[in-house]
């Protein structure tokens, strides 16, 4: 009798950690852990920056399959994948930034190529953290792709990570979509040295602004617009266009998205 007790109290026992341990995975915080993803708009650079130091102290290589990120430990690696075509690769964080409305990384030019990302200026991308051993360059897309792109737990701008390695995620920050923001294009220059000429002349006459060469193309033709900004509200950045124009610079207030 005992004996019988004593198997029905371990099956007992059994079934009711199995039974908590499948209610945990369904757990915010465990999705959120294993969930490791962000969901934006990727861009990328390239030529010009070719040499320049990243802000890991290494040489930035156009060749190289690395990306810019905001907030992620360098060394982390990202499959970045555009869901649209479903092609993916696997970077490297080894730059901060980008720091313009609704992108969240920067992708070196061999890594945004496959991507469409060069041809576009910027497309939308789902990326996920992946082990530290996942080798660099063209990739699989995930499996899970259409759920990636879909999940309700991260359809907003980005979820972003705080990681102790590259490999497995502790906590899970949800960033909301921002506001609109508003920029101040102050010119468009096929050659990228015309863009940067610009870039120093607006920071030698205020060198409170934030200037940025973005880096793009249109029907296979590069494109280096000079931004002023960003702004909060529209008011706010045609008073810095005024100035501008005070100067000789031409320019014109745009929405961050629209760019």
């Amino acid at each position: 009798m005992l004996a019988v007790v004593l198997t029905l109290l371990s099956s007992f026992s059994s079934e009711a950690l199995a039974s908590r341990s499948s209610d945990d995975e369904k757990t915010p915080a465990a999705v959120a852990r294993r969930s490791a993803v962000l969901r934006g708009r990727a861009s990328w650079y390239g030529r010009e920056h070719q040499g320049h130091r990243t802000s890991n102290g290494e040489r930035f290589d156009r060749n190289k399959y690395t990306c810019a990120h905001k907030t992620l430990p360098f060394g982390t690696k990202l499959r970045v994948t555009n869901p649209e075509t479903q092609k993916s690769v696997v970077v490297r964080v080894s730059d901060r930034g980008p720091f313009r409305h609704q992108r969240i990384l920067d992708l070196s030019e061999i890594a945004a190529r496959p991507l469409g990302i060069v041809q576009r200026g910027a497309v939308s991308v789902v990326a996920e953290v992946v082990p530290s051993d996942t080798p660099l360059g063209p990739a699989d897309a995930p499996e899970d792709l259409a759920a990636l792109t879909t999940d309700s737990l991260t359809n907003l701008t980005a979820i972003t990570s705080i990681l102790p390695g590259p490999a497995e995620a502790a906590d899970v920050v949800v960033v909301p979509e921002p506001h609109p923001t508003f920029v101040v294009q102050a010119g468009t220059f096929g050659d990228a040295r015309n863009a940067q000429a610009v870039q120093s002349r607006i920071l030698a006459l205020d060198n409170s602004l934030t200037v940025t060469v973005a880096a793009g193309s249109k029907e296979g033709k590069p494109l280096n617009r000079v931004l002023v900004g960003t702004y909060q509200d529209r008011a706010e950045a045609e008073k810095v266009r005024l100035r501008l124009q005070k100067w000789g610079i031409a320019g014109l207030v745009r929405q961050g998205e629209n760019l």
